[in-house]
């Protein structure tokens, strides 16, 4: 105890020896400074910033130096074309030194000028939290309501925002004015709505006790309750709870606090909110774009707030928007949610549809979550599906390259792979068109049926043309093994062979040249007449027969000497 004494005793007897030594060296530079006054030094000269002596005694808070220059000058501190971006008073505010500032108080007239971002020195005082200076301030008529350039805060804003809430207390206490506790700044934020957003407990304290209005909404209709859920600050939160708050004020999005509780996985906020909202009249948990609380506890995973939201019967029912709860656990792979979703709830949602059609199986396939997939599998999902466009599951992890859902959904889940769509695209179709040639391969080892490797969709192409223009080669080596017709013409009249080309002009001048390739090789069993026949317009009923005899070109039978062996082998992306 003795030591304690000892030691607090020698910190009370240095600082008294540093504060006679800092004395001591300021009557050094006031002595310094009349000499040099005294012999003409001109204390108006200005540094490339625009700063003169009076700037600079006042940014380092010598008082005797600057009573000094004051006396000997008038150079302007309040000089707007000086160069200068901050006034002394700025300066002096901004570094705490109030004797500094008492000083120029007494010469200055405009106690509100402002510096180059439209902040005066009570906004600069309040901010660094020096509540001597903003004392000083307010005692000689600086205003609390000028609001900056930028962001159109006051200094109630500024000492709010760094928790200086003994500043915040003289502004509100001496300024004696009930409009300053909810002012609001360019974001339509008021101090109460900063100190919770910033978890400043004593400061949501006193605004509280000063009757700040816990209802008032910034430019996004968001009140002071839905920033505190929204950054998680417990004992700010539990404070605007008490108050006569309201819990189902909607924001411009319409989303209520329960559904930022939801969203941030606060589940012990959202049980009190929840309680609190059902004993209302209006209850509507539906945001602008119809999603509910669970929409939102379901997409970000917060298993608690989902168990919290099915104890309440009204949300056991889907309701809101189509995108339902479990589309959203299944988009974003959150399992055990769509788990707790389908034990909760009747197992029918498994095949829920969204505004498009689209089941939470498609969802799965799209994003290619395995787990999830196998989960809806399990819950009797219907394999072959179609949405509005009359793709099934397999068609869209087909076109977006998820091998994984592929492999799960033709070799476990056995889907139908002749199903097409609108355009008459069959899965092997879509995994082409996107060069997919994994999932293709998964496809196409499946498939038994020639009339399937030659199907075509609404341009007439099969999936050789798809396959070949996107140089698929092993995806085109095992069609032409499976018996895929190189004599079919798609809408342009092209083969797969001029489906190859970059565009149609090119295979057009490809036909050209092929067509006058004579002789061919004795091992062809082509002609120059076979070519031309490519050529959709030049088909006639003698070409079609011809063509009939080629049959060793449009099945598994192509002839050694050909070169081949028999191969026995949401407004939104989804």
């Amino acid at each position: 105890m003795d030591r304690n004494k000892t030691s607090l005793g020698n910190a009370h007897e240095n600082s008294e020896e540093l504060e006679r030594a800092r004395e001591e060296k300021e009557k050094e530079a006031a002595l310094c400074l009349e000499f040099l006054l005294q012999n003409d030094a001109n204390p108006s000269i200005r540094d490339k910033e625009g700063y003169n002596s009076i700037h600079y005694a006042a940014a380092y808070g010598h008082r005797q130096c600057l009573e000094l220059l004051l006396e000997r000058t008038n150079s302007g501190f309040e000089e707007s074309d000086s160069g200068a971006t901050k006034s002394p008073l700025h300066l002096a505010a901004y570094n705490g030194h109030h004797q500094a500032l008492e000083v120029l108080l007494q010469s200055l007239v405009d106690l509100d000028i402002r510096d180059e971002k439209g902040r005066t020195a009570l906004d600069l005082a309040a901010f660094k939290g020096h509540t001597e200076c903003v004392e000083a301030l307010i005692n000689q008529g600086a205003s609390i309501f000028v609001k900056d350039n930028v962001t159109k805060r006051t200094p109630l804003h500024a000492s709010v925002i760094n928790g200086h809430t003994l500043c915040l207390r003289l502004l509100l206490e001496i300024a004696d004015n009930p409009e300053a506790v909810d002012v609001k700044d360019a974001k339509g934020q008021t101090p109460l709505m900063l100190a919770v957003a910033y978890g400043h407990i004593d400061a949501v304290s006193l605004l509280l006790e000063k009757e700040a209005n816990v209802d008032a909404v910034d430019v996004m209709g968001c009140t002071a309750l839905h920033r505190g859920i929204m950054t998680g600050h417990e004992e700010c939160v539990q404070m605007l709870l008490e108050q006569e708050v309201s819990i189902l004020c909607k924001d411009s999005r319409g989303r209520t606090p329960l559904h930022y509780a939801a969203a941030r996985g606060h589940a012990t906020w959202l049980s009190e909110l929840l309680q609190m909202a059902l004993s209302e009249e209006d209850c509507s948990f539906k945001d602008n774009q119809g999603y509910t609380p669970l929409h939102w506890a379901c997409y970000n995973g917060n298993e608690n707030c989902i168990e919290v939201l099915l104890e309440q019967k009204c949300f056991r029912t889907f309701s809101g928007n189509p995108f339902t709860p479990l589309h959203c656990a299944i988009i974003n792979d959150h399992e055990s949610c769509a788990s707790l979703l389908l034990g909760a709830i009747d197992s029918s949602i498994v095949n829920c549809r969204d505004d498009r059609g689209r089941t939470p199986l498609h969802a799965a396939a799209f994003a290619d979550h395995v787990e999830c997939l196998q989960l809806l599998l399990r819950h009797s999902a219907q394999v072959n599906a179609a949405d509005d466009s009359g793709r099934t599951a397999l068609m869209m992890a087909a076109e977006n390259g998820q091998a994984g859902a592929v492999d799960v959904l033709v070799n476990v889940a056995q889907a139908d792979l002749s199903v097409k769509d609108k355009d008459l695209n069959t899965p092997l179709h879509l995994a082409c068109s996107k060069g997919h040639e994994k999932c293709a391969l998964l496809i196409l080892d499946k498939i038994q049926d020639e009339s399937l490797i030659n199907a075509k969709n609404s341009a007439l192409q099969t999936p050789l043309h798809v396959a070949a223009r996107n140089g698929l080669k092993v995806v085109v080596k095992e069609l032409l093994a499976k018996g895929a017709c190189v004599l079919a013409v798609d809408e342009n009249g092209h083969t797969p062979a001029l489906a190859c080309a970059p565009n149609k002009d090119v295979a057009d001048c490809l036909a050209l040249i092929l067509a006058t390739m004579m002789p061919f090789s004795p091992s062809s069993t082509m002609t120059a007449v076979n070519f031309v026949c490519f050529k959709k317009d030049n088909l006639n009923r003698t070409t079609l027969s011809n063509l009939g005899s080629m049959v060793s070109l449009c099945s598994n039978n192509v002839g050694s000497e050909d070169g081949y062996n028999e191969n026995d082998s949401d407004s939104e992306t989804f």
